[in-house]
């Protein structure tokens, strides 16, 4: 119950005190990518329950001759990838930690795709609500494998506190001035899960 109002809380003013920042990031995508400005995808909250999470758009439509859409690492602007390195594009997750999907603070919710092929111990980071920056984004980010990440986001479930969320908050915001732990190739797209292989 304190976590929630605390993420109520945070969430709230701080799209208050961000709105400038919205009105001015919402105008850019705009103007580099057209509309629509937020992307919006199901994605597995708490207990693997589906949600709509809010993004600001970063990458364009474009589809082969079939089509298709073409390969994230192609359709991912340059402007795409200033507004992911300055994570300018999750401000809009606010929005889902207000209405309870999210929390400020929790695993980053993936594709539901993913559901399936967890093993045991990764499935467990669905106990808690996903968050808007999470242990893993700040040990690593995209700059780190798939399982070190989940034996983050595991060791959040085991220990978390509002404590530990507050100096999460502190080290994402450090992170996100430096812009540290993006891919050695200077995206942040990381490759698909394709589950435990061999297990």
């Amino acid at each position: 119950m304190i976590k929630r109002i605390f993420d109520i809380t945070a969430a709230t003013t701080a799209l208050v005190i961000l709105s400038p920042v919205y009105a001015v990031t919402a105008y850019k995508v705009k103007k580099n990518l057209g509309s629509p400005v937020l992307f919006r995808q199901i994605r597995p909250g708490i207990n693997g329950e589906p949600f709509e999470m809010v993004k600001f758009r970063s990458m364009k439509d474009a589809k082969d001759t079939d089509g298709n859409l073409l390969p994230s690492n192609e359709r991912l602007t340059p402007f795409g990838k200033k507004l992911r390195a300055s994570s300018l594009d999750e401000l809009p997750e606010l929005w889902n930690v207000v209405k309870g999907d999210m929390s400020l603070v929790g695993p980053r919710p993936l594709l539901m795709e993913y559901l399936p092929l967890y093993n045991e111990k990764q499935a467990r980071r669905h106990l808690v609500r996903p968050g808007v920056t999470g242990f893993a984004q700040v040990n690593g980010r995209n700059s780190i494998g798939w399982d070190e990440k989940f034996n983050l986001d595991t060791w959040y479930v085991d220990n978390q506190s509002l404590w530990l969320d507050i100096k999460i908050l502190f080290k994402t915001v450090k992170k996100v001035l430096i812009k540290d732990g993006i891919n050695a190739d200077g995206d942040k797209i990381m490759g698909k899960f394709k589950g435990n292989i061999g297990e």
